[in-house]
């Protein structure tokens, strides 16, 4: 493993599922970094889901992981594959600038304090109905950072681009919590917070990216993920990573988003799936069944 000017070493990993495609793109255009990883770690839900040719494209070594599906199981893979001193996750559909790893490298290596780093996201398509990957990349092209670069404290890294410490997650054996099953909402939030005792969790200006946001064809059934914006919640809240001011608005925030949509839904959200399963989760919470693993049975 090769080390950098610091002697921290990076390792980039991204967790994907269906999206084989958006995902050949994406590390095709990793390339653009000044200063390349020591480790690429992918992680599919299936082997179909990495076309092995098109990373041809990428100018470097990449490991594929095998690991089960569901994105903190193979989050967690890669944290045990891992040998370097740092992880930046990246989302399958996320563009970062050329100097994000330089940046975090120098980040690290000089705030030794700074466990969790997330950047700036320039444009987020997850927002919305999702940003085209030639879209992506104009609007990265086109930001300019106009002021000093700040670091701002945050409650929690944004999965999409996060950047972390692996020393304390090996010494306190810390993991992404796999009762969060498939997509795992707030799965980010769990894992910043259980870093949050040994140092800061930043939002950097100087990181800066562009989060696609790529749907999969079609509307994604909403159930699952409408069950999980209530469950997740107040199960990390019983765990005490999240205090209950947070689960209230978050909670509330949902479901009156999606009952307010629900009239006149977008073409790329299932909100009255969504809906749906906000009411069963308020169901099982108040009948004392309430689990994030009940999604595995809908």
């Amino acid at each position: 493993m090769n080390m950098g000017k610091d002697g921290l070493t990076i390792a980039v990993a991204i967790a994907t599922a269906g999206r084989r495609d958006i995902l050949t793109q994406t590390i095709t255009f990793l390339n653009n970094q000044t200063r390349k990883p020591d480790e690429f770690l992918v992680c599919p839900s299936r082997p179909e889901d990495v076309d092995v040719e098109g990373l041809s494209a990428y100018h470097g070594a990449i490991e594929v992981l095998p690991g089960p599906v569901g994105l903190p199981h193979q989050r967690n893979v890669i944290i045990a594959a891992s040998r370097a001193d740092i992880v930046v996750f990246f989302d399958d559909d996320f563009l970062p600038a050329a100097n994000f790893l330089a940046e975090v490298e120098a980040l690290f290596a000089s705030k030794p304090d700074i466990m969790v780093a997330t950047g700036h996201v320039i444009a987020d398509g997850a927002r919305g109905p999702g940003l085209e990957f030639e879209e992506g990349r104009r609007l990265l092209e086109a930001d300019v950072l106009r002021r000093p670069a700040l670091l701002h404290p945050t409650f929690n890294g944004y999965g999409c681009n996060m950047a972390i410490r692996l020393a304390p997650v090996r010494a306190h054996d810390l993991r992404f919590d796999e009762n969060l099953p498939f997509y795992a909402w707030l799965e980010d939030v769990d894992f910043s917070r259980q870093l949050a005792p040994y140092g800061r969790i930043v939002r950097a200006d100087q990181l800066r990216g562009v989060h696609l946001g790529t749907k999969k064809a079609g509307r994604s059934p909403g159930k699952r993920l409408g069950y999980s914006q209530v469950a997740n919640r107040i199960y990390i809240q019983r765990k005490g990573n999240m205090p209950w001011y947070q689960v209230w608005d978050g909670t509330f925030r949902n479901i009156a988003s999606n009952l307010f949509w629900s009239l006149k839904p977008e073409p790329w959200v299932d909100r009255r799936g969504r809906l749906k399963g906000n009411l069963l989760a308020i169901r099982d919470f108040l009948s004392g069944r309430l689990d994030p693993r009940n999604i595995l049975d809908m």
